[in-house]
């Protein structure tokens, strides 16, 4: 899914995750410069997006973001599987740019304005990015987190915490400069809690949506025989392959394209994608999901799940909802 784009002009540190973005980053001059930001953000429709892009890059923005405007509503719309070279948008979006915050609001809206006197500028707003240092309020955010009764998420520069540090423990180690996946998410979360609720052992596991991995990985630590990953995003792909090196889980880990995907039934599935593709992907995790085996979707927003449950309800019996921060996630098992 892709809610967040962002170009940059330099290269820069990753910025902390957002629930809904795919991995992107920001340009910052470098990791050890410390310096505050002016932000501008602007709402267009999909077909102007163009003239402001250009018109901004023209002026002189460090990097500038394109969001879905809808993004953490009922009507966000996920964008699945775009094809080489396209970049789809949304029908409506929010774009955010970064200046030096020593120029004025005026100054930049006067550029814009100079620029191309046919933008809208009337929905502009300005807010100042605090100088700090990115990398480090990551890394510090990034702390041991413990999911069910023994699931870990524990950074490679943190010590593990005594209750990890025991034979049952099932402990996942992630780089701290992640910036997605990590498990800090409420639907990341509610996913983890129901997996270490789970007898895995010598099962096979479908992570559908797999972004950075960690679902898939928690279930090899969990004691899964196999996980299978997939995502639409090639990065995301790497990301996962390159912590199921790092965490001694490759053999038992294999990612893939949906195209790519092989056409099998799994006792436990998990998506933790977004509403609207969890409802057009209905059929096809039904059918990924073996009779009698477990599913459990995420990436729901408080609210979108009653049309979930109807959509999942012909394949599913015992469905049920927990909610946590908002997020959504149904569980149940294959008739």
């Amino acid at each position: 899914m892709q809610s967040c784009l962002t170009h940059a002009q330099r290269p820069d540190p990753s910025i902390l995750p957002s629930p809904t973005a795919i991995p992107f980053r920001l340009a910052f001059p470098s990791a050890q410069v410390i310096m505050p930001y002016l932000e501008l953000s602007i709402r267009c429709r999909e077909s102007e997006q163009p003239r402001y892009e250009t018109a901004l890059e023209d002026i002189g923005a460090l990097s500038i973001t394109l969001l879905d405007a809808d993004a953490e509503t009922p009507d966000e719309r996920a964008i699945l599987e775009p094809g080489v070279g396209e970049t789809p948008l949304w029908p409506e979006l929010v774009i955010t740019a970064l200046f030096d915050a020593a120029l004025s609001p005026d100054l930049v809206l006067a550029a814009l304005d100079a620029f191309d006197p046919g933008l809208d500028l009337s929905s502009a707003s300005f807010q100042q990015i605090a100088d700090q240092d990115w990398q480090r309020v990551w890394l510090d955010r990034f702390q041991p987190m413990r999911f069910g009764r023994r699931t870990w998420i524990v950074p490679w520069n943190r010590d593990l915490p005594a209750e990890a540090d025991r034979p049952e423990a099932a402990v996942i180690r992630l780089d701290p400069g992640l910036a997605f996946g990590s498990g800090t998410h409420p639907t990341t979360a509610l996913c983890l809690d129901w997996l270490d609720g789970l007898d895995l052992q010598g099962v096979r596991v479908l992570d559908f949506g797999s972004g950075s991995g960690v679902l898939a990985l928690a279930a090899l630590t969990l004691g899964a025989a196999q996980a299978v990953a997939v995502d639409n995003d090639p990065q995301a792909l790497l990301a996962t392959a390159d912590n199921a090196a790092r965490n001694g889980l490759a053999e038992r880990l294999h990612v893939y394209p949906p195209e790519r995907a092989p056409d099998h039934a799994y006792p436990v599935v998990v998506a933790n994608i977004l509403a609207a593709a969890l409802d057009e992907l209905a059929e096809t995790l039904a059918a990924r999901t073996e009779a009698g085996g477990r599913i459990a979707l995420s990436g729901i927003l408080d609210g979108q799940h009653g049309h979930l449950l109807e959509r999942y309800r012909p394949w599913f019996d015992d469905l049920r909802v927990s909610q946590r921060e908002g997020w959504v996630r149904i569980d149940g098992r294959r008739r």
